[in-house]
């Protein structure tokens, strides 16, 4: 298994989402953070089993919030670029390296 490096960028955005689910609710956030963990696991054990997006980087969807993760399969390691809303314009983040 490849090690698995986020993006401090991307971190960033997972926490901005987070805080804006906190305002609503403790256990709402709680339930955000568990499934970016639970699809954080499923991309570090299994990164084949995710759909390509038209950037050409691998996209993960969250099942009950409305954010997907893309990620970079690289020789030496899998990389979380960004975490973003399904209805961000499609450009966002495909910069970061």
């Amino acid at each position: 298994m490849k090690p698995l490096i986020i993006h401090p960028r991307a971190a960033k955005d997972a926490r901005e989402i987070a805080a804006i689910y906190a305002d609503v609710s403790d256990e709402l956030c709680d339930q955000f953070w568990k499934e970016i963990d639970d699809a954080i696991d499923i991309i570090e054990r299994h990164p084949e089993r995710h759909h390509y997006d038209p950037s050409g980087r691998r996209r993960s969807n969250l099942k009950r919030f409305p954010y997907h993760i893309l990620f970079e399969e690289r020789l030496e390691c899998n990389r979380i670029i960004v975490i973003r809303h399904h209805h961000r314009n499609p450009t966002y983040g495909l910069r970061r390296q």
